[in-house]
């Protein structure tokens, strides 16, 4: 019996690198080489997917409140106004932090969709794969969850669906009763995921003087949790100012204890006493923005007690993402 042939470069058409589409990973790639797909032209389009991008939300109305959303705050909604007009049946997208049983996103029995931000995603552009669940939600039939998938690594990104001149206003709700329109219709597994969630979110409040911060409470203590747009060097040198000559807190029993980092900005955080509300926070925030200003402001080295500060702060700092 006469060997097969192995195909070769030469017998298979010849495409661009633009015009290669996606196949199976043990495939042979369609551009002809020979190889299999992941290790020819598969190689660089999983790269791109999984790319890690550090700022997914910039240049998005409210980056701040984004990142708040998916990393600290546990019940919350986003009206979001796209580009282009919705489709015929979509009388709305609202953004929520977490969906029932997790889901990527839901188009609701009155044709509107929601889309979850809290989820795992399949790349490293969280940007790309919420814009991909946000297309297929907008086409899903109603009544229906989407599923989660890796986005393709030519896909749109938030940042091309969505109205750049659109606000971004996030409501925080004490629970979860914004999943089920109709409570007393709802399945057994939502309801169930309902009352889960309901049990383990920790009541937040946004500031309302300044952006994205966000008050929490714990039994042991409350905390703000602030999410700052400054580039992270000069954001720690001015902390380290502040903190060095007293004045980093947001009042008396008040402390600046840390500050986590995700999706490229820094989220300075402060203990509060358990008896100091939201409420109360909103002056003493608005005066520390003042403060802070003027500290970003100055150009002067660090002197030994903010350099001892500065590193205090840095090693009291946590990565979310």
């Amino acid at each position: 019996m006469a060997k097969k042939r192995s195909q070769t470069k030469a017998n298979q058409p010849q495409l661009k690198d633009g015009e290669i589409p996606v196949v199976g990973a043990r495939e042979p790639c369609p551009c002809g080489s020979g190889r299999r797909y992941k290790a020819c032209h598969g190689r660089a389009a999983a790269h791109a997917v999984t790319e890690l991008v550090q700022r997914p939300f910039e240049s998005l109305p409210g980056e701040g409140d984004w990142i708040a959303l998916r990393e600290l705050v546990p019940a919350a909604t986003v009206e979001l106004k796209l580009k282009q007009s919705l489709p015929e049946g979509v009388p709305s997208v609202t953004l929520a932090t977490v969906l029932p049983m997790a889901w990527p996103a839901l188009r609701r029995d009155d044709g509107s969709v929601l889309l979850g931000l809290q989820n795992d995603t399949a790349s490293g552009d969280i940007s790309r794969d919420l814009a991909d669940t946000l297309q297929r939600a907008l086409t899903a039939e109603p009544g229906t969850p989407v599923e989660g998938r890796r986005a393709p690594a030519d896909g749109p990104r938030l940042q091309d669906l969505l109205d750049p001149q659109g606000a971004f206003e996030p409501v925080v709700h004490a629970g979860f009763e914004f999943w089920v329109p109709d409570a007393e219709n709802a399945t057994p597994e939502v309801t169930a995921s309902l009352e889960r969630a309901n049990a383990a979110a920790i009541p937040t409040v946004k500031l309302a003087g300044v952006d994205a911060a966000y008050w929490c409470e714990t039994p042991d203590k409350n905390h703000l949790r602030w999410v700052m747009p400054y580039p992270e060097e000069q954001l720690l040198d001015a902390l380290a100012r502040l903190h060095a000559a007293g004045r980093s807190s947001l009042g008396e029993g008040t402390r600046l204890v840390g500050s986590f980092r995700a999706h490229g900005l820094t989220v300075p955080v402060w203990d509060l006493p358990t008896g100091v509300t939201a409420d109360d926070i909103e002056k003493p925030a608005a005066e520390f923005a003042e403060r802070l200003t003027a500290a970003l402001a100055a150009d002067t080295p660090l002197s030994a007690d903010e350099r001892r500060a500065r590193g205090g702060l840095t090693n009291r700092q946590v990565t979310l993402s």
